[in-house]
């Protein structure tokens, strides 16, 4: 799903709501959820998952075209940890699809 998609399906579910007004709200979440992770808070939407911030410390690279080794610096990086309800539903989802698809190959008499 892409911003576009989001903002287009909360269109339609709230159809009191104008797609400018739609899109502004996605953008000052989105905005405010980066503003936050930027100064290094955490984010913890129940349900949902927990976004932070790791460490990656410094190592030892190589250049691809050349087989210089390189120094990589440290880098402070965005982590997603889905929540309990969020891996289940995913889960329950796949699960499903799954069994479908095994039920559809057993009810075709081509294989």
């Amino acid at each position: 799903m892409t911003r576009s998609d989001l903002v287009a399906l909360l269109g339609e579910r709230f159809s009191q709501l104008t797609h400018r007004d739609t899109e502004f709200a996605v953008k000052t979440i989105l905005d405010a959820m980066s503003d936050a992770l930027a100064r290094g808070h955490r984010i913890e939407i129940r349900g949902f998952g927990s976004f932070s911030i790791n460490r990656r410390p410094p190592r030892m690279g190589r250049n691809p075209r050349s087989g210089e080794q390189v120094v990589i610096p440290e880098k402070l990086v965005p982590h997603f940890k889905p929540g309990k309800a969020l891996r289940e539903a995913v889960d329950a989802r796949t699960a499903a699809l799954e069994a479908e698809g095994q039920q559809t190959a057993r009810d075709d008499p081509a294989t």
